[in-house]
């Protein structure tokens, strides 16, 4: 019975164990999606269709386990899907409102340990539709890769047997390992990471004993080492609204959607790339909110941290955490949506031609071959020098059914770690782009005061690129003139 008991057993990548210690009353470690739907759910379809494809990744039927010296996967003996599925009724008018606080609520508890560390939540009224909530751990799978294990559950056609397969529609062709093509073409730097082993963690305690250390690294260590050092001494980021002690409640808010076409058009006038139009409009947002409740913005520049996938989008679905990170500075202080727009491109072009995101991944591979104790000051001193996480992930420009039922719009947040309180999160949908926002209750009080501000930023920008004159060069000074003329926003 033994040996039964242990061949059920998988041991947990060191990635994975790093974010299942991270749990914390605070943050919790789960990623949090909510699908919404065109019509209502049938709760019967909907726990068939997750039996058969959900369930079809193991992983899911097993729960992990955390030891002393690591952690493993094993089957749960007592798994029932009933558990794991449950139906559940909005209140009131079951409008946006009572959604997001169903959801904010979900976000804010724990799942149960004993089991795998997943849940869905079938609403059965919203809009005069269903809604869908899902909640997946972290150490399951990252955020890019649990997105399209929800969007597997999917069909690109209301009748699954007229479906096309979505990999075909929307994915590249499978082709190659992960580790063959993972950060191409950064790929020496990443095995470096990879076989420094138990080196890597060493260095890391060493940093942490004696910052000095970490300033020789800079300027004579390897080039992976040099970047980690450049990383551990990066400055604590200023203290701000949004960066507090943090409660164990969470908030959700999403904004109307944006049309993909028009984000792509004024990237392209603008020399930019979507993503780079989406942070900006995310910075102008937060800028606005601090400012109107009377916190000193002047010259205030913030950093979010920033997934960065290390794997081709076909392989996501084979679970597993595969990314990196990267701080993202989100120039605050910068009245001028324009000049704001090309300071974030610009730290977005600086961080494309580094090695910081192969770095952070190795890091979080040491932390989970570390001793414990070495996990908690190590999370602690990377989160204090961001105060957001930002997350932006592409999703199929078609039309998805679930059950027969059309997928209207999506919404995800991933967590945040150690002090980290707030999460940005942008994703494109059947040529719509989606913006949320998870916030700790007891640094940001109404969250709904932040999303709203995401278009009318976009608008900002719409309008001076509608207004310059595309003959001649045009900058920032032009487009504070714009902004003063059209909205009567003062010149900075």
């Amino acid at each position: 019975m033994q040996d039964v008991f242990a061949s059920s057993r998988e041991a947990m990548s060191k990635v994975d164990t790093a974010w299942l210690r991270m749990e914390r009353p605070t943050n919790r470690m789960m990623i949090t999606g909510v699908l919404m739907f065109a019509g209502p759910l049938d709760p019967v379809a909907i726990k068939a269709l997750l039996a058969e494809r959900f369930l079809a990744y193991r992983r899911f039927r097993q729960r992990p386990v955390l030891g002393v010296n690591g952690a493993h996967w094993e089957i749960d003996p007592d798994f029932d899907i009933d558990w794991h599925v449950r139906v559940a009724a909005l209140p009131g008018a079951a409008d946006k409102r009572e959604l997001q606080d169903f959801v904010s609520d979900l976000a804010s508890s724990p799942l149960d340990q004993s089991k795998p560390l997943w849940q869905f939540h079938v609403i059965e009224n919203y809009r005069g539709g269903g809604a869908l909530v899902a909640r997946i751990h972290h150490c399951y799978a990252d955020g890019l890769a649990l997105v399209q294990v929800l969007l597997s559950l999917t069909d690109t056609a209301p009748q699954p047997e007229a479906k096309a397969e979505l990999a075909r529609t929307w994915l590249k062709r499978d082709r190659g390992s992960v580790l063959e093509r993972l950060l191409e073409p950064m790929q020496g730097g990443l095995q470096k990471v990879l076989a420094a082993g138990e080196k890597t963690w060493q260095t890391l305690a060493q940093m942490l004993a004696d910052p000095s250390i970490a300033a020789e690294f800079a300027h004579e260590g390897s080039e992976i080492t040099r970047e980690l050092a450049v990383t551990v001494t990066l400055p604590d980021d200023p203290r701000t609204a949004l960066k507090g002690r943090l409660g164990v409640a969470k908030r959700v808010a999403w904004a109307e959607p944006l049309p993909l076409d028009e984000v792509k058009v004024l990237g392209k006038a603008l020399g930019c790339t979507v993503n780079d139009v989406l942070l900006a409009c995310a910075a102008g947002a937060l800028r606005g909110y601090l400012r109107d409740i009377g916190e000193d913005i002047d010259g205030l520049t913030i950093r979010a941290t920033v997934p960065v996938n290390l794997r081709p989008l076909e392989h996501a679905r084979k679970l597993g955490n595969h990314f990196g990170l990267v701080f993202l500075d989100l120039p605050i202080g910068e009245p001028n949506p324009l000049r704001r727009l090309e300071r974030v491109a610009a730290c977005m072009r600086d961080l494309k031609g580094r090695r910081q995101a192969v770095v952070a991944f190795g890091l979080l591979a040491a932390l989970g071959m570390a001793p414990a104790p070495l996990q908690e000051p190590a999370l602690a001193l990377f989160s204090r020098k961001a105060s957001a996480v930002a997350t932006n992930v592409p999703g199929p420009q078609q039309p998805l059914f679930m059950a027969g039922v059309e997928v209207r719009e999506l919404m995800f947040w991933v967590p945040q770690t150690g002090s980290i309180g707030l999460g940005l999160s942008i994703l494109s949908y059947n040529g719509h782009v989606h913006f949320g926002l998870i916030a700790d209750h007891r640094s940001i009080r109404n969250p709904d005061a932040i999303v709203a501000r995401f278009g009318a930023e976009f608008e900002k920008l719409m309008l001076i690129a509608l207004m310059e004159d595309w003959g001649e060069e045009f900058g920032a000074g032009d487009a504070a003139s714009t902004l003063a003329r059209y909205l009567h926003e003062p010149t900075p």
